[in-house]
This record gives C-alpha cells, structure tokens and sequence, in this order.
C-alpha cells in the first residue's frame, strides 16, 4: 500500500538568505559580484564606479593637469574596467590593477598625441653619494587631522609637480603616488632603467628647488 506524503516549500521551512545589498559589500566582494556573470551587474559595478572615482580622478590629474578631457578620460577608463574586469585574478589587487590601466590609458593618449620627446634636458646625469636622491613625496591627500600649514604644503607639491616637464612629472607621479617600481616604469614608459632612475632623481631635485622658497619662508 502507497503511502502518499505531500509536501509544500513552505512546511520545509529551509532558511532563505537575502542578497546583501551592493553599498554593504566590502571591495573585494563587490568586484567578486560584478564578475559573477558573463557581464558585470550593473548595480554592483556603479557601486565599484562610486567607490573608485575619486582614485582615477586623481591619478589623471596628477598625470595631466592641463588636460581639458580628463573626464573622457576617466570615462574610458571605466568602459575598459566594465570589459576586462573579469581578466582580474586576484580582487584583492584591483586598485592596482585599476592604477595599472589608467596609466596605460594615459600613455596610449600621450603617444597618439605627440606629446612625448625624448630630448630633454633634464635627462642630464645627476646623482649622489648613493646614486639617487633619497627624497620622497608624500600622499598627495592630506588626512583631516592635518593643519592649514600642510594643507597649504600639499598645495604648493601639486602646484610644482603641475610645473614639472610632462616626462618627468609622469614619471614621478607613477613612482611616488601610484607606488611602482623602477621595472614597471621602465616597461610602462618604453625607456631604459637608467633613463627612469636618472629621470625620477631629476624630478626630485626639480620638485627641491621649486618648493625651497615656501619651506624657507616657513
């Protein structure tokens, strides 16, 4: 004799977890979001364009300052994020990797421009006892805590890195506030390794000389 047992999904009582909603997500589970599916989600990836803005705005302005289409920069920037983010192996990585591809955004404008030339005079040899200058940037964004007085100090840095010949203020810029190594740069900018380190120290030394009137006024 066939006993008939019926059942209902809701007399199973299996618990049932909400999606959490994007602007809860940490970055890394929110990259892992917008690579779940053959195209990211869309809510997850304007959550990843709110959150990363301000870091691409950035980099561009510090890598061309007088650049009136830094917006459709920024903006192929993202449509290159939105195709290739899949390509991303380690989420955990993804400002890098976001860094990496402005840069390379930028260098791929800078040379349909003709803006870069390799006859500059700052290119002369200059190094100390140790083969470099030693003096670092700082993070151009001054944390809240900081006074006027430095405030004032990071105006001054970005004013004189605006002033920088577009060579080496790329240069410096990719090394002192996007972090990368001397190889990366090289690779980057298609030069040698001594040409970066030669241009990265004429950089400093330029970037001295420019702020040794506002430090000696302090």
């Amino acid at each position: 004799m066939l006993l008939s047992i019926s059942l209902s999904w809701s007399s199973l009582a299996i618990p049932i977890t909400p999606r959490v909603r994007v602007e809860q997500l940490s970055n890394t589970d929110l990259i892992l979001r917008c690579q779940e599916g053959k195209q990211p989600d869309r809510v997850a990836f304007t959550e990843l364009l709110r959150r990363y803005q301000g870091y691409v705005d950035k980099i561009l302005y510090n890598l061309a300052p007088d650049w009136p289409d830094r917006g459709d920069l920024a903006q192929e920037v993202w449509l290159r994020v939105y195709k290739k983010i899949h390509s991303l192996k380690d989420p955990t990585r993804f400002k890098s990797w976001l860094g990496r591809l402005v840069t390379n955004l930028f260098y791929d404008q800078l040379r349909k421009r003709k803006k870069y030339s390799e006859s500059v005079s700052l290119d002369s040899p200059i190094i100390d006892e140790d083969d470099e200058y030693q003096w670092d940037l700082p993070s151009l964004t001054p944390n809240p805590e900081e006074n006027l007085s430095t405030v004032e100090f990071y105006e001054h840095l970005q004013r004189a890195i605006a002033d920088l010949p577009e060579t080496f203020r790329v240069t410096i810029v990719l090394r002192e506030i996007q972090g990368l190594s001397y190889e990366e740069i090289a690779e980057i900018t298609q030069v040698s390794l001594g040409t970066v380190k030669s241009r990265i120290a004429r950089a400093r030394h330029r970037l001295q000389s420019l702020l040794k009137p506002y430090l000696d006024s302090r």
